[in-house]
């Protein structure tokens, strides 16, 4: 990439900027920019190292830019390179963002645009003594990620901070609340509107993590970390599309598929139940840990009313996502 303007970063940004500049005078149209960055590799221009001057040791051939999904074991001068240049593609999504924002100015799309800015994961940078995601804990800073949102229909509360728990699931029913749009019932997620008008609370709690891993629930004051009681149990795949991220399932995956179901949310479907194979990044070793995010996010802590208390969020998740039974055996719960 041998200029800024062929990198995919520019070029998805200016495909949209391209969209805004076609389509700015129509009504109802829907953008979605996803740029992939900031993700390893933390590949960036001259000018936006050049904001974070500093001296790496290391072998100049190797740029210490792809970082791996491992524990730390580089040393203090290659860790912090690393973040100088994670911060240096940061700036470079920055400036990108604000060509967005100049033309909701040029147009004055501010009158009656919605503008979401989110990401999907947040990227360890030697936190914890890890790199990356997936293949530890899905610790604060992976799970607690950026979400602002510009409401024409509320121009006074801008800068405006929120404390109530959201997830990504609420996007969907708010752009669908936005258009005017109704909101199918087997949606979980809540439209953000009382959120945004008065911090108005739309949950008591988010569960999260990975399939087949621990099982991460939030009350906003603190993290648990579920891991499974009996982690030798079978995990099983239900599923229609029995794909792996980047290949099929072979046939000898599925020799005993059997049929389950139908679950509240497939719509009176049966589904193919097939036993998945032990993940790589299960983190069910780390075993079940409890955080006090007000007082220390990075140590756990022994409360075990506290505990009891996140087992029931998680086995009310369960419950009313009519999650399979062999998990609440696996889980202990």
């Amino acid at each position: 990439m041998s200029c800024e303007e062929v990198t995919s970063q520019a070029v998805t940004f200016q495909n949209g900027m391209d969209f805004i500049h076609r389509n700015h005078g129509e009504d109802n149209w829907f953008l979605q920019i996803e740029t992939f960055d900031p993700h390893e590799p933390f590949y960036s221009m001259p000018e936006d190292k050049a904001l974070y001057p500093h001296t790496f040791l290391g072998d100049a051939a190797a740029e210490a830019d792809w970082p791996p999904y491992a524990p730390v074991e580089e040393d203090e001068n290659t860790v912090q390179h690393v973040r100088y240049e994670y911060a240096a593609l940061l700036s470079k999504c920055d400036r990108y963002l604000g060509k967005v924002l100049d033309l909701m100015d040029q147009y004055d799309l501010w009158k009656d645009t919605m503008l979401i800015v989110n990401t999907d994961h947040g990227f360890l940078l030697g936190e914890h003594g890890w790199w990356g995601k997936t293949n530890m804990p899905v610790y604060d800073e992976i799970a607690h990620t950026p979400l602002y949102i510009y409401d024409p229909r509320r121009p006074d509360l801008g800068g405006q901070r929120r404390k109530s728990i959201v997830q990504t699931i609420d996007l969907a029913p708010t752009l669908l609340d936005y258009f005017g749009v109704a909101i199918p019932k087997d949606m979980e997620g809540q439209p953000l509107t009382g959120v945004m008008d008065s911090d108005a609370p739309i949950r008591e709690y988010a569960v999260f993590g990975y399939h087949g891993s621990q099982v991460d629930v939030t009350d906003g004051r603190y993290l648990y970390m579920h891991s499974a009681a009996h982690p030798d149990a079978p995990v099983y795949e239900y599923t229609l599309m029995p794909t792996h991220m980047r290949a099929m399932f072979q046939p000898e995956e599925l020799q005993n598929l059997e049929l389950a179901g139908p679950f509240s949310f497939t719509k009176g479907c049966k589904v193919m139940k097939i036993q998945a194979k032990k993940s790589m990044g299960d983190t069910t070793r780390f075993g079940s840990m409890l955080f006090d995010l007000e007082a220390d996010p990075t140590r756990p802590i022994e409360d075990e009313a506290t505990r009891q208390r996140m087992c029931g969020y998680i086995r009310q998740a369960m419950e009313r996502n009519d999650a399979p039974l062999e998990l609440y055996d696996r889980l202990g719960l």
